[in-house]
């Protein structure tokens, strides 16, 4: 193997993050798509459901952009970045062991390949499809369950970085020319 290839999941550790990854990441989308398909069928068209007073309330609206409703005119933009998180995400995994990171890479890659599949399969279709938001919070933002998804793994992401957290092997070859530097 060259030290350019990222070395393939052969460890019982590798093997299990590798898994808890496609498990999170199947159960973030799951519920997505589900949460999407019954609030579609059950509140499109119809007046807000308070759920913490005027706090919060649900309430159907498509976002052809990102979030707060930045970059409506680009959405193909966002359909390839979600493209691009989801194909780097599988190729990373290749190396993890970390369960912890399995997590926080789960729940990007369940997020990513919800709204991605909103953009590729709803209305207009052809990578520009409107993402589908339903969580208003009273001056803030409207969003949906891909959406938290992404938010808790991405600062779970955040964390294990500041925190130094390693990925895999292959990131420990880097701690360890990184030490030999100093």
């Amino acid at each position: 193997m060259t030290t350019t290839e990222a070395p393939k999941s052969d460890t019982p550790a590798q093997r299990r993050c590798v898994w808890l990854l496609w498990t999170v990441a199947g159960i973030a989308y799951a519920i997505d798509q589900g949460s999407k398909l019954a609030v579609v069928a059950g509140l499109e068209g119809r007046a807000p459901v308070p759920v913490l007073g005027t706090w919060m309330e649900l309430r159907v609206q498509r976002n052809p952009g990102a979030a707060f409703g930045l970059g409506e005119a680009t959405t193909i933009v966002f359909t390839l970045i979600a493209a691009a998180v989801a194909l780097a995400i599988v190729r990373v995994s290749r190396r993890l062991a970390s369960t912890p990171w399995a997590i926080s890479l789960g729940l990007l890659l369940g997020g990513a390949l919800g709204n991605l599949t909103d953009r590729l399969f709803r209305s207009p279709g052809d990578m520009r499809g409107a993402v589908v938001d339903f969580i208003v919070v009273r001056d803030f933002s409207v969003m949906n369950l891909a959406d938290w998804a992404i938010s808790c793994g991405s600062a779970l992401m955040l964390l294990l970085s500041f925190r130094r957290h390693e990925l895999g092997p292959a990131s420990s070859s880097i701690a360890a020319a990184d030490a030999g530097r100093s």
